[in-house]
């Protein structure tokens, strides 16, 4: 009775499973089949059916159509520079945070956390009036900053969340042989914060890379347009589109995030688990 009801709880866990596998395939799967289908297809036959022909015309059309690469290499060099930062900035402060005890340490620690609760669109109308009176709109320094300054809560918690597993014993032993905080943190702790720092890296790329709100909002010019707002190219006039370079293009600014993501999962799981289980 009992093995028959385990059986019957792991086929329903695994029905679920395809269940929830399925409703997150489909729709890369139909992007990636779309962007092979040809006029007479859209045309003529359901969404959901293959391509009669597999049609390459559409990432000719794409790369032909639009300044694609531009756009590439912007939004190359936002997520290059702002991911940077972010472990630049965020990975020290953690340490200071977490190792360095010091006057009002926690409470500085809650002042970091408390961005992740503050919404996008409230910072968008100030953001936009000081980059004005600054020149800045137009480049990516107003894009580089805002995204650094909404991915430093994320990043210091989960630092400090793995820090915090790092035994203090061996901070002092090294302290003991004569190095210097900075040097303690370079040498010693930032070696074992791989997994932590892969996975700030990997979770703010996918933001960075597929970020809309702050380029639409900054981004005027035709040369300094990043990946999600170069797809805007495809709208034809009185709202027409070419469906199948939309979903070319959709597809070649997706391969990206999805081999960085297969490449970097296990680290990526790894660091999200960090700090839940001692050791």
């Amino acid at each position: 009775m009992v093995k028959k009801k385990n059986r019957v709880c792991r086929t329903v866990f695994g029905v679920l499973v395809a269940l929830v596998l399925f409703i997150q395939l489909y729709p890369i799967f139909y992007i990636i089949i779309s962007s092979f289908k040809s006029s007479v297809d859209f045309a003529n036959n359901p969404p959901y059916t293959l391509p009669t022909e597999f049609f390459i015309g559409n990432y000719v059309t794409a790369f032909t159509q639009s300044h694609l690469l531009r756009y590439f290499l912007n939004s190359i060099v936002i997520a290059v520079f702002t991911l940077l930062l972010l472990v630049i900035l965020g990975a020290p402060a953690s340490y200071a945070i977490a190792k360095i005890h010091f006057k009002f340490d926690k409470a500085i620690l809650a002042f970091f956390l408390m961005g992740i609760m503050i919404p996008t669109f409230v910072t968008l109308l100030p953001m936009f009036r000081m980059y004005n009176i600054l020149g800045l709109r137009n480049t990516y320094a107003s894009l580089i900053i805002p995204q650094v300054g909404f991915g430093l809560p994320m990043c210091i918690y989960l630092y400090t969340g793995f820090l915090e597993y790092i035994p203090n014993s061996l901070i002092e032993s090294a302290q003991l042989d004569g190095a210097s905080q900075f040097r303690t943190f370079l040498s010693i702790v930032f070696p074992l914060m791989k997994n932590t720092t892969m996975t700030v890296l990997t979770l703010n790329f996918i933001n960075v890379w597929n970020e809309f709100t702050f380029a639409n909002t900054f981004l005027t010019s035709n040369e300094m347009k990043t990946i999600p707002l170069g797809l805007m190219d495809f709208n034809g006039l009185f709202g027409l589109k070419d469906w199948g370079a939309i979903f070319a293009a959709i597809t070649i600014t997706m391969l990206p995030t999805l081999i960085i993501y297969f490449i970097l999962n296990k680290q990526v799981i790894a660091g999200m688990a960090a700090g839940a289980v001692k050791g």
